[in-house]
């Protein structure tokens, strides 16, 4: 333990208690599991952080190979209307040549189309893979900072609780310090397993009343008097599961009021039904985000502002949700005016 941190606790305790032997075992005892708590949430975070952009780049790579597959099935469909002109059941070319060509070409093609198949199944084979290790390495570490954060969460309990008559002003707001400490650790191990496991968990669908959902949120949410939610018409009535879709619109709401430090705050929350989509959208009036960070910003552990009480990681939770739905996420912003928060749930 940090020897100042030592000499403050002795400091502040009665003279009976400093000269105690079990003393010692008390402070090492804290030490051991902070000391513990940070190495395996280091180890995570750094994990976490690799694994996420493997996951980013590796589909990036799969964009630009599925982009080429249909350059190529283009010049395929180029190759069918020369045969379909050329009739080629009826009435053949006199010159042998041009079939030839034309065969040479599709035989070409087809094996370019092999071969980039090939690659993707490998491609998405070791990122299934990275996926499953990422996954069983955040339940782990989850599962072992849990002893640790809850030891050092009853202690300073007990010393709060037990030494109140004894200890002064500054060392009760040291010890709160820490049980707020150990608040935001345990929040960020939930929401690394959340993120882990989110697009893994086996949801039946069924319907789910958004109008409903959406006020229940916009009712526990953390607001001051000068936050007004403006929702232009009643929203659906979709297709989904509970969990997902009150994570998913409890994030972006939830985000749209806290990095928004205009007096009043406006938060619109609307949709409009496409053939195949449901197509909603969170429009505030806040900060705005810069267009370079648009992709930043759905990256687990990425944060624009240096918010303590922020993780990082609900942007990234919230983008694997509307991918379990077979959806896309997009946004739309200007800086100091406000950003729009476009989302699409398949039906």
């Amino acid at each position: 333990m940090n020897s100042l941190l030592k000499r403050q606790i002795r400091k502040y305790l009665p003279k009976e208690l400093q000269a105690n032997p079990e003393l010692e075992k008390f402070l090492n005892a804290i030490n051991g599991s902070y000391k513990t708590s940070e190495e395996q949430f280091a180890m995570l975070q750094r994990a976490t952080r690799i694994s996420s952009e493997e996951l980013f780049n590796a589909n990036q790579k799969l964009q630009e190979e599925t982009t080429a597959q249909k350059s190529i099935i283009k010049k395929l469909e180029s190759v069918i209307d020369k045969l379909q002109f050329y009739d080629l059941k009826n009435d053949r070319p006199t010159e042998s040549t041009d079939s030839l060509k034309l065969v040479d070409f599709i035989d070409n093609q087809t094996k370019e189309i092999i071969t980039i198949n090939q690659q993707k199944d490998k491609l998405l084979k070791s990122l299934e893979r990275q996926n499953q290790e990422l996954n069983d390495y955040a339940h782990m570490v989850s599962h072992d900072l849990k002893s640790p954060l809850q030891s050092i969460e009853a202690l300073t309990t007990w010393i709060i609780e037990d030494y109140s008559e004894t200890l002064d002003t500054s060392c009760r707001e040291s010890l709160q310090l820490i049980k707020e400490n150990v608040e935001k650790m345990d929040t960020l191990v939930k929401g690394i397993l959340q993120y882990s496991t989110i697009d893994k968990l086996e949801k039946e669908k069924y319907n789910v009343n958004l109008d409903a959902l959406v006020h229940e949120i916009l009712n526990n949410i953390k607001k001051d008097e000068n936050v007004i939610f403006n929702i232009p018409e009643k929203l659906p009535t979709i297709q989904g599961d509970r969990f997902r879709l009150e994570k998913l619109f409890t994030h972006l709401i939830d985000n749209a009021v806290k990095f928004n430090r205009k007096e009043k705050i406006i938060v619109e929350i609307g949709f409009e039904e496409e053939n195949d989509f449901w197509k909603f959208y969170i429009k505030d009036n806040g900060n705005g985000i810069a267009e370079k960070y648009f992709d930043k910003i759905f990256v687990a552990f990425q944060k624009l502002e240096d918010d303590f009480n922020s993780t990082g990681i609900g942007l990234s939770i919230v983008k694997k949700i509307i991918e379990v739905y077979k959806g896309e996420i997009y946004l739309e912003s200007e800086l100091e005016v406000g950003s729009t928060f476009y989302f699409t749930i398949k039906k």
